[in-house]
């Protein structure tokens, strides 16, 4: 019998099938003596395999096996994703899959959408009638006489039609000589709503604060949801969170709108808050999950439209409502119906997180409801799609261990680097937003429409853009462009700042002035590519860090990854805190870490076709590629042994 020499290098990506011996048989030579590797092997043959080898290659981007002398491959474990398509799961079912995974994130768009218009600070003054004394509601000074009352109010009157809420004490709602309002204020109305929070309880002037309280709360409920139920989803699994969250969110938004305080509302809308985070990264991990690498890409714009959809069907909401406590009830007691979700092969665990965790009989039945569904009724399975479905424990590569420790992930610094990178790439990209506030949308409540229909079509038109360039020039050179993009509109904006608030402003304020139209055009301009740039990067940062991060961790990974670009969000309440003031060094400060995030993300490993790590030690292996050498076309294994006599034999 002729031995078997390995000839194989196995590739060091322990979730995509690794493992692979390949052996070449040697036979002897007609003096009795093993010959060489050419001997054994026509040289057309070998040239054949040089061929496939390098097709293989280019495929895989340079990350195959690329030995040339493999020539008998025996079968090993499989990827999941190869295991998705043997069994057949890959299709109808894992499209109602995909489909039940994306209905959620409208209710989350929802959620988001809602906070800055039920923040929003409309027109108002102080309440008055006719001109008695102290008619117009403002607290009189025991020295002032009743004619001037009157005449204060005359100029009060005009003045405080047009002020709003944003004056820094609200001196300018005050006639002269009186103290503070002590009537009721009246309030012109919102973009869309009758009224809101603000109207309801007078939050404004000294109770102002509890507005912006409000906005921070919320958006520290989602961090904190993104960041305490990545844990739960790695423990527990990904469909036990998102069935608890949903079936929570329902409750949490109709006690909201019935809350009688400013503070139960508040309590309410930071749980509200936490409860949707864990519903979007639960849902964003099984659509991932489910995928192969040519569908990860399309997947996850998917899930972002649905959330622009959400976005502009809100407003159509509230236009119909008019009420925001039944707005409120309207956005997020429709989440109830999703307990049905929990009904028995409806709502699916994700697989790859089952087989992770050594769940065998689980992933088993999984897979088959997935194959099933693609198949007519009353129709088998395939004798290939039973045997690797009952040989499931040897076919796909099972870790060690599904358990560590965290002084473990200590020694794992490629991963470390890979989160700080993107954490802190998404950060800025959700922080650096706020900044961009064009010509006519500097927060008059009529440009509420502007703001939001700017805000929600760039996403639209980030996700279009990314669809059709990151599967042709890579996840990190279009995250590396987004980014790029982004420091040159603030850079341009920043420049323009001295424009707009001119040493002359009565002189720069003439109408018609061909200056001031074409700065407003350029602020505009640049204003519209930063939200287009920094949208991008905000998905493009999420969906690599995802794919970066081991199944094992995934959860927390990704979960501190949008948790730190939630924390982002605070840029805008912190901009109202200060009524506006420190703008301009806020947004010196984030393109300094834009042109920073553009430096860290050359360090970035590419994901553009290539199968999700597993363990952690596939996470470690996730390695930016060489900027200056390239690989060899073939790597051929040195074997000087094989050329040598034999005599055993």
């Amino acid at each position: 019998m002729a031995p078997r020499v390995a000839t194989g290098t196995p590739e060091p990506n322990g979730g995509g099938g690794g493992k692979i011996d390949n052996t070449v048989e040697i036979t002897p030579t007609s003096n009795g003596q093993v010959g060489t590797l050419g001997d054994a092997v026509p040289t057309e043959q070998l040239q054949g395999e040089r061929e496939r080898e390098r097709e293989g290659e280019g495929d895989a981007g340079g990350d195959g096996l690329g030995s040339s002398l493999s020539l008998a491959v025996p079968p090993g474990p499989l990827s999941f994703e190869a295991l998705l398509a043997q069994v057949g799961a890959l299709g109808g079912g894992q499209q109602l899959q995909l489909g039940l995974c994306c209905l959620p994130v409208l209710f989350v768009a929802l959620g988001m959408a809602s906070d800055p218009i039920f923040t929003l600070a409309p027109p108002l003054h102080c309440h008055y009638g006719a001109f008695p004394p102290n008619a117009s509601g403002w607290e009189q000074p025991p020295n002032a006489s009743g004619v001037s009352v009157a005449s204060a109010a005359l100029a009060a009157s005009a003045a405080s039609r047009v002020a709003t809420s944003t004056d820094p004490s609200c001196s300018g709602f005050a006639p002269p000589d009186f103290n503070h309002c002590l009537k009721d204020w009246d309030y012109n109305g919102l973009p869309v709503l009758t009224t809101n929070a603000i109207g309801q309880w007078d939050l404004v002037c000294d109770l102002g604060w509890q507005v912006i309280l409000e906005q921070i709360l919320f958006i520290l409920g989602f961090a904190s949801g993104y960041l305490f139920l990545g844990y739960p989803a790695d423990r527990f699994g990904r469909r036990g969170i998102v069935l608890l969250t949903l079936g929570l969110v329902g409750p949490c938004g109709v006690g909201g709108a019935a809350a009688g305080s400013s503070t139960g509302v508040m309590a309410l809308r930071f749980l509200l808050g936490f409860l949707l985070a864990g519903v979007d990264l639960g849902v964003y991990l099984m659509r991932l999950e489910l995928c192969d690498p040519t569908q990860r890409l399309r997947v996850a714009l998917a899930g972002e439209l649905v959330g622009v959809g959400g976005h502009f069907l809100f407003l159509g909401l509230a236009l119909v409502s008019k009420d925001w406590r039944f707005l409120q009830r309207m956005i997020t007691a429709p989440c109830i119906l999703f307990l049905f979700y929990g009904w028995p092969g409806l709502f699916l665990e994700s697989a790859r997180w089952l087989i992770v965790k050594r769940q065998i009989e689980e992933a088993q039945s999984v897979l088959r409801i997935l194959a099933e569904r693609n198949r007519p009724h009353g129709q088998m399975l395939g004798e290939e799609a039973q045997e690797a479905l009952q040989d499931l424990e040897n076919t796909c590569p099972l870790p060690a261990t599904s358990s560590f420790s965290f002084a473990s992930l200590l020694n794992y610094r490629n991963i470390w680097k890979n989160l700080l990178i993107l954490g802190f790439t998404n950060f800025i990209a959700h922080a650096i937003r706020h900044c961009y506030q064009p010509v006519g949308g500097g927060g008059s409540p009529s440009d509420f429409y502007l703001c939001s229909l700017l805000a929600s079509g760039t996403a639209a038109l980030a996700c279009v853009f990314l669809g059709v360039t990151v599967d042709r020039f890579g996840r990190r050179g279009i995250l590396l462009l987004s980014m790029t993009l982004t420091g040159i509109a603030s850079l341009v904006l920043l420049g323009l700042w001295d424009c707009e608030h001119p040493i002359f402003p009565t002189v720069w304020a003439q109408q018609g002035n061909p200056n001031r139209d074409l700065n407003e055009a350029a602020i505009t301009t640049f204003s519209v590519l930063g939200l287009f740039s920094s949208q991008a990067a905000a998905i493009l940062s999420t969906l690599l860090a995802a794919e970066v991060i081991p199944t094992t961790v995934r959860g927390r990974g990704l979960g501190l990854i949008m948790a730190l670009g939630a924390l982002g969000g605070l840029s805008g309440p912190a901009q109202r805190l200060h009524m506006g003031h420190g703008a301009f060094l806020q947004h010196v400060v984030l393109a300094a870490c834009a042109l920073l995030c553009i430096l860290s993300i050359m360090l970035l490993p590419e994901t553009k076709r290539k199968l999700l790590p597993e363990v952690l030690r596939d996470g470690e292996l996730c390695r930016r590629p060489s900027l200056l050498r390239q690989p060899p076309p073939t790597r051929c294994d040195h074997v000087p042994l094989l050329a040598t006599p034999n005599p055993a034999l």
